[in-house]
């Protein structure tokens, strides 16, 4: 009875040192995380990954939330503090259209001159003149107006704020057209085209004011050119960006 005992004693084995073992990778994946983490691995690497992961998952961020290009992060400043467009106009057409960007064949003095960043009592107003986007009289877009639109495009999907296409015109009439339907017809196209991108319609309003609000002279032709525009109109007021 004795030796019976003692060799129940010796029964298989217990299992209980597998938590133990799932505890330390636990803790030594969670350490690898957090080094990983903190390295200087490239950012566009890591961001591909949980990408890839959160993708899968429905969580990926739809596009006018995703993280701003680095040639665009002294916006962050701008859209905080939208007195710096005062300060740096310049800058900010370079930063959003630098050189590498432009048309073939557009000059950037033809960009300087028919392009100003101004504040709006809503935010900040992007304004081009129909000369960088339409030809006269007319509101379908070339194929230069849309490279130029294309590149801003990168900008508004790095962020939240609502947008605001609005048309203008001189006060010389069209044509056949009405300059109010001309003005309505230039900032739909815009618009329209923005919207190709897959960004949430909801962020965007169009407005048309035909020769109303006009920034120069209509006596002189430098002024009617600049009158005849379409502001895109980031509105910071109530703003959120990334």
């Amino acid at each position: 009875m004795a030796r019976r005992k003692r060799s129940a004693q010796f029964s298989a084995p217990s299992a209980t040192w597998m938590v133990t073992f799932a505890d330390l990778m636990t803790l030594l994946l969670s350490f690898f995380v957090l080094l990983l983490s903190m390295s200087s691995m490239d950012r566009s690497i890591l961001r591909d990954v949980v990408s890839h992961f959160v993708g899968d998952m429905g969580l990926a961020p739809k596009k006018g939330a995703g993280r701003v290009a680095t040639r665009f992060e002294f916006m962050n400043v701008v859209i905080e503090n939208p007195a710096e467009v005062l300060h740096n106009p310049q800058r900010i057409k370079d930063l959003l259209f630098p050189d590498e960007v432009l048309p073939a064949g557009m000059a950037r003095s033809t960009l300087n001159e028919n392009l100003q960043v101004l504040v709006r009592p809503e935010g900040i107003a992007l304004v081009l003149s129909d000369g960088l986007l339409f030809a006269t009289g007319e509101s379908e877009l070339g194929e230069e107006s849309r490279k130029l639109l294309s590149e801003f495009a990168q900008f508004l999907a790095g962020v939240t704020m609502p947008v605001n296409v609005a048309g203008y015109t001189d006060n010389v009439p069209s044509g056949e057209k009405d300059n109010y339907v001309l003005s309505t017809e230039r900032a739909m196209a815009v618009l329209s085209f923005f919207l190709q991108f897959g960004f949430d319609p909801e962020r965007f309003s169009v407005s048309a004011y035909g020769e109303a609000f006009p920034l120069g002279d209509n006596t002189t032709p430098e002024g009617r050119v600049k009158n005849r525009r379409v502001e895109i109109l980031l509105k910071t007021t109530g703003r959120t960006y990334l």
